[in-house]
């Protein structure tokens, strides 16, 4: 859990109301899959294809492969989750068929 005391940036686009603060919690369940895919991967592809922060990174010690490593794991991780989420509709349509 992440607490912060800045407001959220509110865009036209989003679909969040406005708020004084935000709290921010990542659970382990299928549905945070939809955070990686939606947010997190699509902000970092944006970022990176900018080169935005890249230059402070790679000041620091960091190489730029590590960059697109990071890029492929996180598509491993979602990749994971969508595995878990089809598993567990195959598991769901296969119970409904034995109780029949």
């Amino acid at each position: 859990v992440g607490l912060n005391e800045q407001p959220p940036a509110v865009l036209p686009s989003d679909d969040l109301a406005p708020a004084k603060r935000n709290v921010v919690m990542i659970g382990n369940n299928t549905a945070i899959s939809r955070v990686f895919s939606e947010r997190i991967s699509k902000k970092y592809d944006l970022m990176y294809s900018q080169r935005a922060f890249v230059h402070w990174y790679v000041g620091e010690g960091m190489e730029e492969g590590e960059f697109a490593e990071a890029r492929e794991d996180l598509g491993f991780l979602e990749k994971d989750y969508l595995d878990v989420l089809s598993e567990q509709a195959t598991d769901e349509a296969d119970g409904d068929e034995d109780d029949e």
